[in-house]
């Protein structure tokens, strides 16, 4: 069967579609967002990376490097991820992120919460990082899931050629799909790619799955939480055919994870406030789009 690159397995949760859910978190998205929460997630290969207040300065991760002094440069831009570094590592300061599985082997994990699903309409969903762009894996992984006869979520940037996503939205029970700035240039400052595609998208899901479909929006201060996007959000989203919304509000749980990656966390945002929420819900539903805040 066709193996992906995964990066967690996380059981029971209540966020990501309907009832308890088990989450695979497949590795690799095309977008590069300011706020991003998994920056592990972006790149499609396993990398490697490093804790530093478990180092303990052997050098033992240096001394096993393939590579030689390349072992000296930061984890990070290690390309072979071969994994000997992090299992020599005495106090687990180094951590391989993303492993090749197979179907059968993400199956196994999704199957044992089988009675948790049927009590709550809970089911599997795929996240990322991006789904589709490992959408041949995604794709049997919805198969095999509803051959089972487990309930199927994807969590979605919506950023993909139609064609090799129309198969993947056409099977699957709940779409999840992120909307994250009307405006172009803005979009393409803070996910770094043109929103053209995702909005192209997002019309086409909404004309043939409108009961599989939830558009959810990241509410950020400083970013997209105004009130000329919220409105065009809303302009655009009915005249889409959108039903429902859930807004998510801005957070920074994922903010140390950068600094494992040798990378800053600079995006420079606000939570938005309780009544801003609830005004852009009230907004929402008097375009006729069913809305409420979502964690």
């Amino acid at each position: 069967m066709k193996q992906g690159t995964i990066f967690n397995i996380q059981r029971y949760s209540l966020h990501d579609g309907p009832g308890i859910r088990t989450i695979i978190f497949l590795k690799g998205c095309p977008l590069k967002c300011a706020w991003c929460s998994n920056p592990e997630s972006q790149p499609l290969r396993k990398q490697v990376v490093f804790k530093p207040d478990l180092c303990i300065g052997c050098g033992k991760c240096f001394s096993s490097c393939p590579t030689g002094e390349r072992g000296r440069e930061p984890f990070t831009i290690c390309d072979i991820a071969c994994g000997k570094c992090v299992n020599i590592c005495p106090t687990e300061a180094l951590e391989m992120i993303g492993e090749k599985v197979s179907v059968e082997q993400v199956m196994r994990e999704v199957e044992k919460d089988r009675s948790f699903y049927r009590k709550s309409g809970g089911g599997m969903t795929l996240s990322g990082g991006e789904p589709l762009m490992q959408g041949e894996f995604a794709l049997e992984l919805i198969r095999a899931a509803k051959k089972s006869g487990i309930d199927t979520a994807i969590e979605t940037t919506g950023y993909a050629k139609w064609e090799a996503a129309e198969e993947i939205f056409g099977e699957v029970d709940h779409i999840l799909y992120d909307l994250k700035h009307m405006d172009d240039g803005l979009h393409k400052k803070y996910t770094g790619v043109s929103n053209r595609l995702i909005l192209e998208n997002l019309k086409k899901v909404a004309a043939k799955r409108s009961d599989a479909l939830i558009t959810r929006i990241p509410i950020i201060g400083m970013v997209n939480a105004d009130e000329q996007n919220m409105k065009r959000s809303a302009e655009f989203l009915q005249e889409a055919g959108v039903r429902e919304v859930h807004l998510l509000p801005y957070h920074k749980y994922g903010e140390g994870k950068y600094h494992k990656l040798y990378r800053d966390y600079e995006l420079q945002a606000i939570t938005p406030e309780d009544a801003q929420i609830d005004s852009i819900i009230e907004l929402m539903r008097e375009y006729g789009i069913s809305a409420k805040k979502s964690g």
